[in-house]
């Protein structure tokens, strides 16, 4: 077998258009094989992924859920507070220095 045969989680839900979650709850639920490649790596069959896109038994999800700008605020600070933290410490250190 070839490595061209196997697909990543990510591949597997770009071909089925579902989450990865999704792809992850189907493994569980035994409706998809998956393979351990190097003890390490999820894999699937591509030819099993195809069969059960083309047998209709998953539904595409479709619903997207905007950004607003509020929560991309809050992952700024969230993302950022060791930076944000260490410039008000740089400016405290300046300001003493100086200052004083």
């Amino acid at each position: 077998m070839t490595t061209s045969q196997f697909v990543s989680v990510r591949e597997t839900a770009q071909l089925l258009g579902v989450s990865e979650k999704k792809v992850m709850d189907l493994i569980d639920e035994g409706k998809l094989q998956s393979y351990r490649i190097a003890d390490k790596f999820l894999r699937l069959k591509k030819d099993e992924v195809l069969v059960l896109r083309n047998s209709g038994n998953v539904k595409k999800e479709t619903s997207l859920h905007p950004y607003t700008q509020i929560e991309r605020i809050r992952d700024f600070f969230y993302f950022n507070d060791f930076y944000l933290i260490s410039l008000l410490v740089i400016i405290a250190l300046l300001y003493i220095i100086f200052y004083t």
